[in-house]
């Protein structure tokens, strides 16, 4: 073991002292308008908060102390009024002992590497760090990582997956043990060193907060404005000569930064990639992939209408399909691979396919929602005589209003809109 290289927990792997940052920071453009005024990380995705998969597969795995690298106001409002110190969120799941979230200090950072840099020092790490994306959902276990970090006398490893399409990826080249030799951040595809993506998944050694320090590191900030994991500081690490391997990823990972990918991730989740059974609650039906959710005796009541609706065909469920709590949904009904947040009404006859429809909508009789995400609180208006169409990965942001008979395809809604006639390919912003 090499003398520079800092050692793990002792000899044992100790989850439980490992420190989890969670750099949020973007304005995550790629996913506007839904995140005009929502953090990214707590953009709803199966009728949760986006980030709430990773925490709770981490925190399933006995890690209790989480640090979110927020920068902005959004960022950090959404995400301290919803998880504050995580005492909610460990009484939902049951987690025990409970989980500790700590927030940045009030410091712009000026990256994902800055954000790691600032909390490390802040808070004085002294244990190993593993740094995640706030918008990636992944399976991985984090003691095979631990254990391959440690075995490697890594400065720092960093989880590569396979993929098909390396467009908008860090891309690494590894030896055949398994040794970074080149990092490139967003080649073309034909410059490509492999098909090995940076998931965006890192462990950082103790000793990362001297190497942080470094007149190197400083130049860069001074120079770039800037200290970004795969634009500067991984390059950094390798050019110095610091042992910076590659952790293959098995299982799975989804990047959910587009609209697109959103829908993605939530087909491949409904349909049981990731997620465990319980993640929804009870199956209607062993072995099916249909979930009608509800707690509360109230809840409960609205969950019964809708199953016997089910049950004497009045509403027609297909693919995966998730439905939250306290949703009523009208006769002749068709929801196809799609999730139905909480508090939703749906009009008699609609259609929904492939799609996610989030919390409190209002969606008339005779509508259509196909390969799209509607937001927070929007009422589409829809009859039998003027319907109302929603295609091909429209997006509709928070507290939007669409009038009868409105035609959107491929179009981007901004919030607290009324909205009337046909879009194609358009992006609606207020005034």
């Amino acid at each position: 073991m090499s003398d520079n290289y800092a050692p793990l927990v002792g000899d044992n792997y100790a989850p439980e002292k490992i420190r989890v940052i969670i750099p949020v920071g973007g304005k995550a453009t790629r996913l506007l308008p839904l995140t005009a005024e929502t953090s990214k990380a707590c953009l709803r995705l199966l009728n949760r908060p986006l980030v709430e998969f990773s925490l709770l597969s981490l925190a399933s795995q006995g890690i209790r102390n989480f640090i979110f690298g927020v920068k902005g106001y959004t960022n950090y409002r959404d995400l301290y009024d919803y998880f504050e110190s995580g005492f909610g969120f460990s009484a939902r799941y049951d987690i025990k002992p409970r989980i500790h979230i700590k927030y940045q200090p009030n410091v712009e950072d000026l990256g994902s590497a800055d954000s790691a840099r600032i909390n490390m020092e802040y808070y004085e790490l002294s244990n190993p760090v593993f740094a995640v994306q706030g918008d990636n959902i992944f399976d991985i276990k984090v003691k095979s990582l631990i254990d391959f970090h440690k075995e490697k006398c890594s400065a720092l490893t960093i989880v590569l997956r396979e993929v098909d399409d390396v467009t908008g990826l860090g891309i690494a080249d590894i030896d055949k043990n398994s040794r970074i030799q080149r990092f490139v951040e967003k080649p073309l595809p034909q410059d490509a060193p492999s098909n090995l993506a940076n998931t965006g998944l890192y462990v950082l050694s103790p000793e990362m907060r001297k190497i942080f320090k470094e007149k190197g590191i400083q130049q860069i900030i001074k120079e770039k404005n800037r200290l970004d994991f795969g634009y500067d500081f991984i390059p950094y690490v390798i050019q110095t000569g610091r042992p910076v391997y590659g952790y293959t990823l098995k299982g799975d990972w989804f990047d959910v930064g587009t609209p697109k990918n959103y829908l993605a991730a939530m087909k491949n989740l409904l349909h049981g990639n990731f997620c465990t059974s319980e993640c929804f609650g009870e199956r209607l039906k062993e072995g099916t992939p249909i979930w009608v959710q509800g707690e509360s005796n109230d809840s409960e009541k609205r969950r019964q209408e809708i199953i016997q609706k089910i049950k004497q065909k009045k509403i027609i469920l297909e693919g995966a399909v998730l439905i939250g709590r306290h949703c009523q949904i009208e006769d002749g009904v068709r929801i196809v691979d799609s999730c139905i947040d909480n508090f939703t009404r749906i009009g008699k006859n609609a259609v929904v396919t492939n799609s996610a429809v989030m919390d409190r909508v209002i969606i008339g009789e005779n509508a259509e929602v196909h390969d799209s995400i509607i937001g927070r609180h929007v009422v589409v208006n829809s009859s039998q005589r003027k319907p109302t169409r929603i295609t091909a990965v429209s997006v509709i942001a928070d507290d939007v209003k669409l009038e009868e008979g409105c035609q959107l395809s491929a179009s981007k809604i901004y919030p607290h809109q009324t909205i009337r006639g046909e879009f194609r390919n358009q992006t609606i912003i207020a005034n």
